[in-house]
């Protein structure tokens, strides 16, 4: 990608938790009609793109990166298969995967083997959507995700909770020891953020909220992160989590995509402020079906023109 290259789309990735047919925790692709983010077309037949064959065998919460010289991407998930194994949600909390799957690609056809890395510590009950984020300072990525920490053995399960763990990479190979980076006294999963105007707006599901919050901060590693608002998008959804946050393509407008888990998979939001926290829900919309978490990333003309000739779909 040159500097001049604009873009001409988006890259929905995520994946379905079709619970009914047992399946669904694989990595599926949606494209935008255009630089419209509320409208979707499912590529490669609405059938997977990308299946799990190592770990658990099932590949949740995909999240998607380019390089800062737009010559690779990274696709990183969670290991994790719910569906098939009696849906033990205590064992995938607690007795989970400590490893994120990774594959790498230069067209975003074409992957790389799958490969798995371990990033948790001996402790940790689980991995779960992993994202990263470009420090062009150090030139490095921040990946970050949660994990279920604490005393296994205390009275009833005391002090035993999620918090964020971040770890640094140049490679997606290479990681170095993970270290806390959100600990908020409750769980908190599904942090997502972005980077606009020199601050860090950062979006959460926590413990006692039915829905996300979000917060903002001078830095990624800001310790003094300010709150914003809580249970975003509350007057539209029943409860939400897995938030996706992007900016426009064309204007300055930001979507906020929160996953109805159990109900209506994603829901979009959009605001034109975004130190305001006020979120409204667009009238009209059409996105893939039951999509859950996963993540949204801006396409290049190249990028959306290669995408439509492999996929074979008019838009």
């Amino acid at each position: 990608m040159t500097i001049k290259e604009i873009y001409a789309g988006y890259l929905f990735v995520h994946f379905t938790d079709d619970e009914g047919q047992g399946g669904g925790e694989e990595i599926y692709f949606a494209l935008s009609q255009g630089n419209d983010p509320l409208h979707w077309q499912e590529l490669n037949g609405g059938k997977p793109v990308l299946v799990s064959q190592l770990g658990e065998k099932g590949v949740r919460d995909p999240f998607i990166i380019r390089s800062p010289h737009g010559d690779k991407f990274f696709l990183l998930g969670t290991d994790l298969k719910a569906h098939g194994g009696g849906g033990d949600w205590s064992r995938a909390v607690n007795e989970g995967s400590r490893s994120i799957l990774i594959w790498e690609s230069q067209d975003l056809i074409h992957w790389s083997e799958q490969r798995m890395a371990q990033v948790a510590p001996p402790d940790a009950g689980c991995v779960w959507a992993p994202e990263a984020f470009y420090d062009a300072d150090s030139e490095q990525y921040f990946v970050y995700w949660a994990s279920m920490l604490g005393d296994k053995e205390a009275e009833r399960d005391k002090g035993r909770y999620h918090r964020m763990l971040v770890a640094r990479t140049k490679d997606f190979v290479n990681f170095s020891e993970p270290e806390v980076y959100i600990d908020y006294g409750v769980s908190v999963i599904d942090t997502t953020m972005i980077q606009e105007g020199g601050r860090i707006f950062r979006f959460s599901k926590k413990e006692g909220l039915t829905s996300v919050f979000q917060e903002t901060g001078n830095s990624f590693f800001d310790p003094n992160f300010t709150p914003i608002r809580e249970n975003i998008g509350q007057e539209w959804m029943k409860r939400g989590e897995g938030p996706i946050v992007f900016k426009s393509n064309e204007e300055d407008k930001w979507y906020l995509f929160i996953d109805e888990y159990g109900f209506r998979g994603y829901l979009p939001l959009v605001t034109t402020d975004l130190n305001s926290g006020v979120w409204t829900m667009p009238a009209e919309f059409s996105l893939p079906t039951k999509p859950r978490h996963g993540s949204v990333m801006p396409l290049t003309c190249s990028d959306y023109k290669r995408l439509l000739t492999h996929y074979g779909r008019d838009l």
